[in-house]
């Protein structure tokens, strides 16, 4: 009986703490959010905020980075809805496969224009930029330039950039940063890539 008490007074008290800060978040804008680091998930957690923003009937763009040698289940599941999702691939593939520093650069800066024109568009509630943090940690588009014009959308329009080794100053200008961290991994035990999974 007393542990349940003890239990009930820490979740009044939990309740209380929450309850204030709910009450204090008072304002409404769209958001930068970053998702990096070495674990595996950035992707997919990006894509599941695609997913939910569809489910608030938002319209989305979607702009795939590096990713563009192969298919991958997100983008066969998304291009479902033509209608709600404008979705672009963009790259050539890994940067150790393509192994061509000029195509590399060219392909990201087209890949921005796409970008530039979603950032501008007020239609569009939430933009994924996936794999976007490898393409500004090479130095294939410069990050003061994306950032400005990611400063520069429309006011309630949510950014979302996935990818790991985020530079700093993409950091210090998200709202929310996610950092996963890589505990263990499959493909070190000599696992391939599976489908549903990371394909």
């Amino acid at each position: 009986m007393e542990k349940a008490e003890r239990h009930n007074k820490r979740m009044q008290k939990q309740k209380s703490i929450v309850d204030q800060q709910v009450e204090q978040a008072d304002k409404d804008q769209g958001l930068l959010l970053v998702i990096t680091g070495n674990g595996k998930g950035k992707s997919s957690s990006g894509f599941g905020m695609v997913a939910r923003a569809l489910g608030h009937n938002m319209k989305v763009g979607v702009v795939q980075f590096i990713k563009g040698a192969f298919s991958t289940g997100e983008e066969a599941f998304f291009r479902r809805f033509p209608d709600d999702v404008d979705y672009h691939v963009v790259g050539d593939g890994f940067t150790w496969d393509t192994q061509n520093l000029e195509q590399d650069i060219a392909s990201a800066e087209k890949g921005w224009e796409i970008c530039k024109a979603m950032l501008q568009n007020p239609e569009l509630d939430v933009i994924l930029l996936d794999e976007l943090n490898i393409v500004l940690k090479m130095n294939y588009l410069s990050v003061d330039k994306v950032l400005a014009d990611i400063t520069n959308r429309p006011p309630m329009q949510h950014v979302i950039i996935t990818g790991r080794g985020a530079p700093e100053p993409v950091i210090e200008t998200a709202d929310t940063v996610s950092r996963i961290e890589d505990v263990k991994h499959a493909f070190r035990a000599g696992i391939k890539a599976q489908k549903g999974i990371e394909l």
